[in-house]
């Protein structure tokens, strides 16, 4: 029968989406220059591209700067492409011309346009940088002259998340291969002439137990670990940008739950931002009872070159089942339907007989994504867990494609999404709204993730039990524009980032309460919100972004009228110069910016945030614990740490992915057989 939300019933359906972006199956592009295919002329080349990274606690800051040359005798127009980071704030671009640098204003995105091209025809200097959708930043350069160069600089931030005691960072240049258009359109040009650097400066107020970085080795390296300081410099030769540079660090073990607070305040009669980082020391219990497995399997043309390797996958699984489990199997291309009809008892006569069925799927068709998730959600039963693996290249190009359906559907049920999106350019605006719907949880997948590593963070998520209805409630200074109030569920391991605004400083108490296996649970601290606080103002760029992805997710979900929301993205965009899909970052002279009636926001914010990262690049790493003397936890926060075998769960997720993720599994050998 359905399951629809209910009282009634002791356990939660989970399910497992792993979007697989095209390029894990298709031939992929990385960040790089774009020509139209049939220009007739050489690409302008890549001549060096650098990588500055600091981590500081909880944001990081990435600069790029990348010198181009053209090779032909005339005078082109540039445009580079770069794989969208999750929740990133492209805050800065240049632009040097021989002895000439040229900068960037955030304006309406229409009027940049206009803008950039009446200068590109007046034959003068400019550049335009602008959000692809959820795949890519495009970045334009009226002209790089014959035989010349130029540079382009650009700067973003991101706010980090430690999952189970563990730091991941993604530099993404793969391209996920999810634009089809721009596919048959482009031909990229990825190749470095001279030298890919990555330098990585690693700040936390915690002690690191270890940090990785697969498939890339530093050529220098400067380690104070229990300090929480590394540092590292990664250099090669001739390198194509096709490949993600990913790094993780691991806190130590046994580290306290913990709440900290990352403000930033000009004055007493301005208004303050903060960042919130609660890290849950909580008495989570294993979950010890059987469960049923539910496989959606895409079929879809695009999945032709990856069909029997994802049959094969199926059949190891299958095989690893105990007598007492049931699955069922699902495919679907441009429509679904379930090849089992109902649940089957894995016992070893029905898995041999599975595994010959599976190892005969052929692929064909389109991909109807809301057709298989409506059919696997049926017949569930209350009485046993259920895991629904979903594997798919996450194009949804047929039937119901709307967000705001796939919000309406999951609103029926009770059921925990957990979404893994592999590979850049994935839908994370369509991922964030399932998840978010369902009360579940979603991190994405680079073909160069330790794929163990994710799989053991899932893992967790789903055998613990979490927190539920929680809520985070501040009193004391009044809040505003709080993401924070109403969480839902807490996972094993997981992270609460909350942003919000104050308008007096002052002693608060912030008190985080949520049910547990039927028992009301409060965590509380007093803290004190500082009236003057000049050290990060960028935190003022990740809130507005951070409501930008609310309002987005209000619309994708129908509770916000759409002109509404473009409305208020625009207006964020423009005031705390951040690029949206409402807004571009237009480069120009100064006396353009005049002429064309521009006012210099960027300018000006640019300068606070430098001298604020000048004044603390000599001092120590500062802690923003606010509940070291009075504890809001009194355990331990969650890690990956300790020893262990991996139990069937585990198993069934790691061989669907290595199955289907060959190329993440071999960039983690490699990096093992370096060591």
């Amino acid at each position: 029968m359905k399951r629809e939300i209910k009282t009634v019933g002791r356990t939660t359906a989970v399910v497992f989406a792993f979007l697989l972006g095209l390029g894990s199956m298709l031939p992929t592009y990385g960040a790089g220059i774009l020509t139209p295919q049939g220009a007739g002329h050489e690409p302008i080349k890549i001549e060096d591209h650098d990588v500055s990274i600091v981590i500081n606690n909880g944001f990081a800051r990435t600069e790029v700067v990348q010198t181009f040359f053209n090779p032909n005798n005339m005078n082109l127009e540039a445009e580079y492409s770069f794989p969208l980071p999750k929740s990133a704030s492209l805050s800065e671009v240049q632009i040097t011309i021989g002895e000439k640098t040229i900068n960037g204003e955030v304006v309406a995105k229409d009027k940049a346009e206009k803008v950039y091209e009446d200068e590109k025809n007046k034959g003068n200097d400019a550049g335009l940088a602008s959000k692809n959708g959820y795949q890519d930043f495009r970045f334009k350069v009226s002209q790089v002259r014959a035989q010349d160069r130029v540079t382009i600089k650009f700067v973003y931030y991101q706010p980090l998340e430690i999952d189970t005691g563990m730091g991941r960072y993604l530099y993404p240049l793969e391209e996920g291969g999810t634009d089809e258009v721009a596919e048959n359109f482009w031909t990229r040009n990825a190749q470095v002439e001279g030298q890919l650097s990555i330098a990585m400066d690693l700040k936390s107020a915690f002690p690191l137990n270890s940090v990785r970085s697969p498939g890339y080795a530093p050529v220098q390296e400067e380690e104070k670990l229990v300090d929480g300081l590394y540092k590292a410099r990664y250099e090669i030769p001739q390198a194509k940008l096709d490949k993600d540079f990913m790094f993780y660090y691991r806190l130590q073990d046994n580290l306290p739950g913990r709440i900290e607070v990352i403000p930033y305040k000009t004055g007493k009669d301005k208004m303050g931002t903060f960042m919130m980082v609660v890290t849950p020391g909580l008495d989570l219990k294993p979950l010890n009872n059987g469960a049923d497995y539910i496989f959606v399997l895409d079929v879809s043309g695009s999945m032709e070159a990856k069909i029997q390797t994802l049959a094969q996958g199926v059949a190891k699984t299958l095989g690893k089942f105990r007598p007492e489990d049931r699955f069922r199997i699902i495919t679907f291309e441009s429509s679904a339907r379930e090849l089992t009809g109902g649940w089957i008892v894995a016992n070893e006569a029905n898995v041999k007989k599975w595994i010959e069925n599976v190892q005969g799927l052929r692929a064909s068709g389109s991909t109807n994504l809301f057709d298989a998730m409506k059919l696997c959600l049926e017949n569930l039963d209350d009485d046993r867990a259920s895991s629904v693996i979903l594997v798919t290249d996450g194009v949804t190009n047929t039937g119901v494609v709307s967000p705001v359906e796939f919000h309406k559907l999951m609103k029926k049920y009770d059921v925990r999404i957990f979404g893994f999106l592999m590979g850049n350019n994935s839908n994370w605006p369509l991922m964030r709204t399932i998840c978010n719907a369902s009360g579940g949880y979603y991190a994405g997948v680079s073909n160069s993730d330790d794929i163990i590593g994710q799989i053991m963070k899932a893992k967790s998520k789903v055998t613990y039990e979490c927190l539920h209805d929680a809520t985070l409630k501040i009193s004391g200074v009044k809040v505003s524009d709080s993401s924070g109030e109403l969480i839902g569920k807490v996972y094993h391991g997981q992270q609460l980032v909350i942003f919000g605004r104050y308008k007096e400083g002052g002693m608060a108490n912030v008190r985080l309460q949520a049910r547990l296996t039927g028992e009301d649970k409060v965590y509380s601290t007093d803290f004190e919100f500082p009236e003057v606080d000049t050290d990060n103002p960028e935190i003022e760029r990740l809130w507005a972004l951070h409501r930008i992805e609310m309002i987005e997710d209000m619309a994708n979900s129908g509770l916000t009228p759409e002109n509404e929301s473009k409305t208020a993205i625009r207006d964020l965009g423009v005031g705390y110069q951040l690029v949206t899909d409402e807004t571009s970052m237009l480069v120009l002279s100064d006396q353009a910016f005049e002429e064309n009636g521009i006012e210099r926001k960027n300018r000006d914010r640019l300068a606070v945030e430098k001298e604020a990262q000048s004044r603390k690049s000599g001092q120590a790493v500062k802690s923003y614990q606010v509940d070291r003397s009075s504890p809001a936890f009194h355990l331990p926060s969650p890690s990956l740490g300790g020893g262990g075998a991996i139990d069937p769960f585990a198993v069934i997720v790691m061989i669907m992915v290595v199955g289907l993720g060959a190329t993440a599994c071999s960039v983690a050998k490699k990096n093992d057989n370096e060591k």
